[in-house]
């Protein structure tokens, strides 16, 4: 069955798309311990990013390595609520999709550490 929604277009389309997106938002904050860390992250680093003296590549590699870390963390708590609202039980199959999830977020945080590194020490 198709969503009645997809027949929107234009404007409509794009402003529920967003109010959709804010939705998302505010659920994941809302629901998810590791996202709220994320954000507070954000909330110091991407302000020391635009502070710090570097060009303005290294800001926007530094300032986009962070909003990764919350775009990655947004779709593993999609992932993760999909998977529980599959089934509770234990199952390999979930546990691998979780820790698959899991493993990205983890990728994304190295990526940070990573590209502030090189940037600050070059």
């Amino acid at each position: 069955m198709e969503s009645p929604y997809k027949g929107k277009t234009g404007l409509i389309r794009l402003w529920n798309a967003f109010g959709y997106s804010l939705a998302g938002f505010r659920a994941a904050y809302k629901h998810e311990d590791a996202f709220r860390q994320e954000v507070l992250l954000a909330i110091i680093l991407i302000p020391l990013a635009l502070w710090l003296p570097v060009g303005f590549i290294g800001k926007a590699l530094m300032i986009g390595s962070v909003l990764l870390v919350i775009m990655i963390e947004l779709i593993n708590s999609a992932i993760e609520a999909t998977v529980d609202r599959i089934s509770l039980e234990n199952h390999d199959l979930a546990k691998r999709a979780k820790d698959i999830g899991s493993s990205a977020v983890l990728v994304s945080l190295v990526n940070v550490v990573v590209v502030w590194g090189l940037v600050l020490l070059s």
